[in-house]
């Protein structure tokens, strides 16, 4: 790619950079250019936190295990191995859930495809123990919602009640999660892909396209190969990418894909996508495809989840160097040292990637009382008329607490 298109990466902490260059070495395009002096001066501990974060730790050591020795420490490498281990047992035992329910969901007339989870591990990177998984999500056809939940309970599965007083929050809904506590496995049954109003096909459209999985003896039915991309890109980018091992889905789709991929629709969402895996994992994007990554939009987007890729694994890292993550100056314009400021860039990246109708409701939704705002204040019900004025307080307590507590875990590592 031309290198007058080439986002600012030099922000990033040098442990984040020396993961990304780990995950291209199995990339044909490679060639073994190892930069050998990203090794020097390495906070490994802060390293495999951040492998941990961005749920690609098994891909870590499955390359890691081909390297020099030397250049890894022996128990950062054995921790690896550990962890490798065992999320190989986890996603077996997944494996083995997903036959069950997809048996039991056919035998009761349930359709069901489903969208991640060790199916999608086979399918992409054609080894289960490379890809890490918490749940199971299935999609279902919204009318079987209450069949599916009668039959989930009656094997064991306890449903994760959402109490709310507000209508809206029930509206914007489009899963469910239920949990196993003796199998200690969770499902998230879904109606929908994305919160109304988020342009999906039907599900009819999408069981037309099906495919059937090799990984189960009993028929497991995902995605078609379209159909899982742009659900994999708009997943990403919902989530500002702020997981590395998402952007690892889109590399190894665009590897493997032997026909050319067309874009239906989200077309700046999937020039987000591409745009940051040309230049963070070094993916040969397709010709056809190149257009989408000179777009204006798709650019902005892809700075923006820059930042928010690195800030969210800020926040979330109670890490121990004695430097943070990023020098915050150099970040986008919007951005500075002020709390607020920080939570403002991170709507603001929320808003940019929406439909303009999209972005409308998302404005006023922030407007309107949730759930969460009676766990911050709870008042009688013929009061509830109150959360409309205390909502944007509600907010910006919430975000500023947060926020906060964040910076006092970490300075609390810094003076151990």
């Amino acid at each position: 790619m031309d290198n007058n298109n080439d986002l600012d990466l030099s922000f990033m902490p040098k442990e984040l950079k020396l993961l990304l260059q780990i995950m291209q070495t199995e990339n044909p395009g490679f060639q073994g250019c190892l930069n050998k002096e990203l090794f020097a001066e390495i906070d490994w501990e802060l390293l495999l936190k951040m492998a941990r974060h961005h749920r690609i730790y098994p891909l870590i050591y499955s390359n890691l295990s081909k390297m020099d020795e030397k250049l890894i420490p022996s128990d950062i490498l054995h921790t690896l191995s550990q962890e490798y281990k065992e999320n190989t047992f986890q996603m077996l035992n997944l494996s083995g859930e997903m036959e069950r329910i997809s048996q039991f969901f056919n035998e009761n007339g349930i359709r069901s495809l489903f969208l991640k989870g060790p199916v999608i591990a086979d399918a992409i990177f054609g080894d289960i123990s490379l890809r890490t998984s918490k749940d199971l999500d299935i999609l279902i056809p919204k009318l079987d919602v209450n069949k599916t939940e009668a039959l989930l309970v009656s094997c064991g599965y306890e449903k994760e009640e959402m109490h709310s007083p507000f209508k809206m929050d029930k509206w914007r809904s489009h899963h469910v999660c239920y949990y196993h506590s003796q199998k200690r496995i969770q499902i998230e049954i879904h109606w929908r892909l994305f919160s109304p109003p988020a342009k999906e096909p039907s599900f009819d459209e999408l069981w037309e396209r099906k495919r059937l999985s090799t990984l189960t003896s009993y028929p497991v039915y995902f995605f078609g190969e379209e159909d899982l991309f742009l659900y994999l890109v708009g997943h990403g980018a919902k989530h500002g990418w702020f997981r590395l091992r998402w952007l690892a889905d889109i590399d190894q789709i665009i590897r493997n894909e032997k026909n050319p991929i067309l874009i239906k629709y989200q077309r700046h969402l999937v020039g987000q996508a591409l745009l940051l895996a040309s230049q963070l994992l070094k993916t040969q994007i397709p010709k056809e495809l190149v257009p989408l990554t000179a777009e204006k939009r798709s650019r902005k987007l892809a700075e923006l989840a820059t930042y928010y890729l690195v800030e969210m694994g800020y926040v979330s890292i109670n890490q121990s160097s004695k430097e943070p993550l990023i020098n915050h100056d150099k970040l986008h314009p919007l951005l500075s040292k002020s709390k607020f400021k920080r939570w403002f860039t991170l709507f603001y990246y929320n808003y940019s990637v929406k439909t303009n109708i999209q972005k409308v409701i998302y404005v006023l939704l922030h407007f309107y009382p949730q759930s969460s705002d009676v766990q911050t204040l709870r008042l009688p019900k013929p009061l509830y008329f109150l959360y409309f004025p205390l909502r944007p307080f509600f907010i910006v307590w919430r975000k500023s607490s947060k926020l906060t507590l964040t910076v006092k875990r970490i300075q609390k590592a810094e003076n151990k």
